[in-house]
């Protein structure tokens, strides 16, 4: 099995699973928050802390598989999902991960306070980002591969 081949196979293997991971991390979040009890909002917050060892390497394994499948295309699309991962990777890094860890570390069922809280808001709108921005590589990974046609849109007889 060549380089490519590989890359081939993991690039969407990875970046399913990594955009799994978000949206257990975004869902479980905001369910805990609706259903759960204070010590179940610090426990989903630990949870995703330690998952974090999981979703990063689902992340670097899908944006270097991605690069090296992508490489010099001119393809727009190819384009378009370069510059979307250095956004998600930017979010993750400057957001995300710092966010997940001060409430993974913090958190106690006794102070969930408003610092804890504009913290968790600020995960959930990034992770909101992130989570449109994959979806939409991935939209655009099925269109370049053929696995799904382009949407063509009727004119209307107005």
């Amino acid at each position: 099995m060549t380089a490519t081949d590989l890359a081939r196979r993991v690039h969407p293997v990875a970046g399913g699973l990594a955009l799994l991971i978000i949206v257990a991390f975004w869902t479980s979040t905001v369910a805990v928050e609706l259903y759960g009890s204070p010590a179940a909002v610090v426990d989903v917050k630990r949870t995703i802390m330690w998952a974090l060892l999981l979703l990063v390497p689902a992340l670097a394994a899908t944006g270097g598989t991605g690069f090296a499948r992508g490489g010099h295309s001119t393809d727009p699309r190819v384009a378009d999902k370069k510059r979307r991962m250095q956004v998600v990777g930017a979010i993750g890094i400057l957001v995300l991960v710092p966010c997940v860890l001060f409430l993974g570390l913090t958190a106690t069922p006794d102070d969930l306070d408003a610092r804890f809280y504009a913290v968790q808001a600020a995960e959930l709108v990034a992770g909101a980002v992130n989570i449109t921005l994959m979806s939409l590589n991935v939209r655009d990974g099925l269109l370049i591969t053929g696995r799904i046609r382009p949407v063509t849109r009727r004119r209307s007889a107005a």
